[in-house]
């Protein structure tokens, strides 16, 4: 098997015509099938902008009989046992832990960021389906005997029916193994929208999710923009849709979809900040910062992008733009590359101009890293990490989620005056704070606002037996992605109280004559 998608992984999820300009399809009743469309979208890939292929927004036809084909699969699929479907997460993980290196590739192909992080990305999402593989347990009811005279009650969690996901760009793999795997597990069936800016990850994701077992019509994918996101938002046999990606159409997205009665989860926006003490071990932290805020270009819900630097620890900064500045910003395929391309050129330019914007307002540009040319790719969206310090919380800067490699600083005197500054931002998906002290993180933990808070962690993302915690403007819904959360969101709760009388067992004779079957 991995040798078959070494060298046919192309092939699989798209279509090669005679103008050899690859054609990604749509997935439709388990077959990749050709997009009829009259608009594409071209695919570029963000270290030469060379381009890759293109994606159909796919046609109001093909959208309509994606979901049919969900359909009518779950009207089987849901009396399946969960047993089988368990079997299935089984050999799913397998596959994907088979075929890691080949989804990896894809995803810094069509992405940009390097192969260790693409690899990275693939993992987290292939530990939610090791979550999922413990669907018997996560799926067990409750249960209370003789609430009654000879009346019980117990609850089970049943499938919704059709779900569907709208991913984002920046985690190809990660994301959509969030959303399909623990909707089918659960008995639901699933329509997938990858980005259009890199949906080749998906595409073999989905290929692999066939090969462990999952029939025809349980898992589906359409592709497109605004439209494909309108038609699943307005679609009335979609229970539930799940989005990770920008304020803007999260907040589309919520509104909508909530208005139409389906179930919505939607992930935002993003401000993580760090807030850095004095005691904390320097080394450690600067690197941390570094990571957490360079990485994947910055784009990342999680990335560190704000640094508190709390008393001295302010005199740390020269330190930390020298450890910047010996990143290697290259292709994501060279071997030693340490930040890669931004997905677009408009991606970078946006980064660029909230840069300049926040100089003029008055922050002080202590690396600039909008200058950076790679020799051989120099058509590429390059973005060196950038650092801002002096900032105020008024500045662009701090205001707007840049989603590039840029690192504000900002200086306060007290960790209650930090405290104040992270739970007066719009956003809570997470934090981190950097302290030797138990008394300290204690303090931070039990007074910030923020879902998610990592101690000497940069990027607390929980594992998928938790589940993914952001909260205030960072999220739109009741119930998060994965762990219980997940479980919640993908099923219904439904209780039965039965009656049966003790008393219609009682025999008066005992029976001697040889027993019929009628």
């Amino acid at each position: 098997m991995a040798a078959l998608l070494r060298t046919s992984v192309w092939r699989m999820p798209i279509r090669t015509l005679a103008s050899s300009v690859p054609r990604v399809q749509n997935v439709i009743g388990g077959k990749f099938v050709d997009s009829s469309a009259s608009q594409w979208i071209d695919l570029h890939n963000p270290a030469n902008n060379e381009l890759l292929c293109k994606v159909p927004c796919s046609t109001s036809a093909e959208m309509t009989a994606a979901v049919d084909s969900a359909a009518a699969a779950f009207k089987t699929w849901q009396h399946s046992t969960v047993m089988t479907r368990q079997s299935i997460m089984f050999k799913y993980v397998h596959l994907l832990r088979q075929n890691m290196g080949e989804v990896a590739k894809l995803i810094t192909k069509e992405q940009g960021k390097t192969l260790a992080d693409a690899e990275g990305d693939v993992l987290r999402g292939l530990q939610v389906v090791e979550h999922a593989c413990n669907i018997p347990s996560l799926l067990m009811g409750e249960a209370v005997q003789t609430i009654a005279q000879d009346m019980d009650c117990y609850s089970m969690r049943t499938p919704l029916g059709v779900c569907a996901g709208i991913a984002p760009f920046n985690f190809p793999a990660m994301i959509p193994l969030w959303m399909f795997p623990l909707a089918i597990a659960c008995g639901n069936t699933y329509v997938l929208k990858p980005s259009e800016r890199d949906p080749g990850a998906a595409m073999l994701l989905v290929k692999l999710a066939q090969e462990a077992g999952v029939p025809d019509g349980v898992l589906n994918v359409i592709h497109g923009a605004a439209d494909s996101v309108n038609f699943l938002l307005d679609e009335p046999r979609i229970k539930a849709i799940s989005f990770v990606g920008s304020d803007h159409v999260g907040h589309h997205i919520w509104e909508r979809g909530t208005r139409n009665g389906k179930r919505v989860q939607s992930n935002m926006g993003a401000k993580n900040h760090g807030v850095i003490m004095p005691d904390a071990n320097r080394t450690a932290t600067l690197n941390s910062l570094v990571g957490a805020a360079f990485g994947a270009a910055g784009q990342r819900c999680m990335a560190l992008s704000v640094a508190v630097f709390v008393g001295e620890s302010k005199n740390w900064i020269p330190d930390l733009v020298s450890m910047a500045k010996s990143l290697k910003v290259n292709a994501g395929h060279i071997p030693g590359t340490d930040v890669g391309p931004m997905i677009s050129p408009a991606a970078r330019q946006r980064a660029f101009n909230i840069v300049e914007k926040s100089v003029q307002q008055g922050a002080k540009l202590v690396l600039d890293g909008r200058g950076v040319v790679v020799p051989g790719y120099e058509k590429g969206n390059w973005m060196g990490p950038t650092v801002l310090s002096g900032v105020s919380p008024s500045m662009d800067c701090y205001k707007d989620e840049i989603f590039g490699p840029v690192l504000v600083c900002l200086e306060v005197d007290t960790l209650d005056e930090a405290v104040n500054l992270v739970n007066a931002n719009q956003w809570g998906n997470g934090t981190a704070i950097f302290t030797t002290s138990g008394a300290v993180a204690r303090k931070y933990t039990n007074n910030i606002e923020s879902g998610q808070v990592g101690i000497n962690v940069p990027i607390p993302v929980p594992l998928p037996f938790f589940s993914f915690t952001g909260n205030k403007r960072s999220i739109l819904g009741d119930l998060n992605f994965y762990g219980k959360a997940g479980v919640h969101f993908f099923t219904q709760l439904k209780t039965v109280t039965s009656l049966w009388r003790e008393s219609d067992a009682s025999v008066l004779k005992a029976a001697t004559v040889m027993p019929t079957m009628r």
